[in-house]
């Protein structure tokens, strides 16, 4: 049998570069709402508050439709499942094409979110099925670097698109949406064609690779047996609660920034539709590589509460500096370390969240961490929207933006590391560092 690191590494090889480009999909199609607004506000007459509403509302069908989701993959397989998701909400998405006024504007916000409610638990309850808790955490932050690289790629693309307004009669952000929703639905045939839905079914593992990748898995069920194993205990869980709390606090900072990223960059810059969308890539191409550096950090000290916490705190001090800065540069380079850090609570935050439950209860568990912790993808962008109409800069916004994830690090600081531990412990007949 090949050594435990080049069975891994088969496994990052053969899952995380689909998973990657899934999620940049579906991170994309979520903020691509906030680059087609540098026209959309003002062709359709959007103040800051209507905006704010409809791009906060796609967390609102999330929400409802997120624990239903995540326990019918469960059920049914990610491979189907994954497919449908993938296929609805790119439909969805280019059908944002068609909006005219405030009414489609949150009815297709709602929708779009009902649609890809169960993506990312899902993806991470998938990442449970084939890796072991001391590599989840890398595993987890490598898929989530798709949110930044979206970004990177997001912003000039978007800058590209909105370029293309008139052609063919329509305008810009309406090609926007068409395009960049479309990738959704030719992507759901490629996974309902090549997933393997458990070690098990994989066609590019040798029998001896899935024998250690399920013996490792079962000696962590074992360990987790005292953990969250049914819906009503992951439910009833003080524990996941408390994580969905924290993670509602890290979104809430994530997607009002996220949302709004195009308009503030515009705000100190004054550039064009096609420059904001190359200088949005900025705080991404950092967020990015925070992201991977404090994932393979967490992992290798097996530590995820500290590495959550001071992440938040980082986070929270780049916005701070960023609503204080007058000077375009110093602006952009406070966004950059705030996006870093916030981004960078991500990979820590779902090993140390995974780690905790176990069987049914995963599924129901994390969807539950999720669907909660995405209410802040609501109130972050409405926040921002009612803050903005009411002053002439970002600046407060920003403030108030600032506030979560600090209370994020307070609330990650003041939870017991001692579960995760345990389970590492036992998995690897070691004890964990950097507790």
């Amino acid at each position: 049998m090949a050594p435990e690191s080049a069975i891994l590494s088969k496994l990052t090889r053969r899952l995380i570069p689909l998973m990657f480009l899934l999620y940049i999909v579906s991170y994309l199609d979520r903020i691509n709402v906030g680059f087609a607004a540098l026209q959309l506000n003002k062709a359709l007459n959007f103040d800051p508050v209507i905006f704010g509403l409809g791009a906060g509302l796609f967390f609102i069908g999330y929400f409802i439709f997120e624990i239903p989701s995540n326990l019918i993959m469960e059920r049914v397989g990610a491979r189907v499942w994954m497919a449908r998701i993938l296929v609805t909400w790119g439909l969805i998405s280019s059908a944002m094409m068609f909006v005219h006024g405030i009414a489609g504007f949150y009815v297709l916000r709602f929708l779009l979110g009902a649609a890809e409610a169960g993506f990312f638990p899902g993806m991470i309850l998938y990442l449970t099925y084939w890796f072991p808790a001391e590599a989840r955490g890398r595993a987890i932050a490598r898929f989530m670097t798709a949110t930044a690289i979206a970004g990177v790629v997001g912003g000039p693309v978007s800058g590209v698109l909105l370029n293309m307004h008139g052609i063919a009669g329509l305008a810009g952000w309406q090609w926007l949406f068409l395009i960049e929703g479309l990738p959704a639905v030719i992507l759901g045939f490629v996974v309902f064609a090549i997933l393997p839905d458990r070690p098990q079914d994989a066609r590019w593992l040798t029998a001896a690779e899935k024998v250690w990748i399920m013996s490792r898995l079962d000696q962590e069920r074992e360990a987790k047996r005292n953990r969250a194993a049914t819906v009503k205990e992951a439910i009833a869980s003080g524990r996941v609660w408390m994580l969905a709390f924290i993670y509602f606090a890290v979104i809430t900072s994530f997607y009002g920034v996220s949302l709004w990223l195009p308009q503030i960059v515009r705000s100190f810059s004054g550039m064009s539709d096609l420059l904001v969308g190359f200088v949005s890539a900025i705080p991404y191409v950092a967020a990015s590589l925070g992201m991977v550096s404090i994932g393979k950090s967490s992992d290798r000290h097996i530590e995820r509460r500290w590495h959550v916490a001071l992440s938040a705190l980082i986070g929270a001090a780049g916005l701070t500096g960023a609503a204080f800065s007058k000077i375009p540069a110093m602006e952009l380079a406070a966004l950059s370390l705030g996006a870093i850090g916030i981004w960078g609570t991500l990979g820590p935050f779902w090993a140390m969240s995974s780690e905790s439950l176990r069987g049914t209860g995963a599924a129901a568990g994390i969807a539950l961490i999720n669907s909660i912790g995405n209410l802040g993808g609501f109130l972050g962008p409405y926040l921002v929207g009612i803050v903005r109409s009411r002053t002439d800069d970002f600046a407060l916004a920003l403030l108030a933006l600032a506030v979560w994830p600090f209370l994020g690090s307070i609330l990650t600081i003041s939870i017991s590391p001692q579960p995760s531990t345990q389970i590492l412990r036992t998995a690897n007949g070691t004890t964990p560092s950097g507790r």
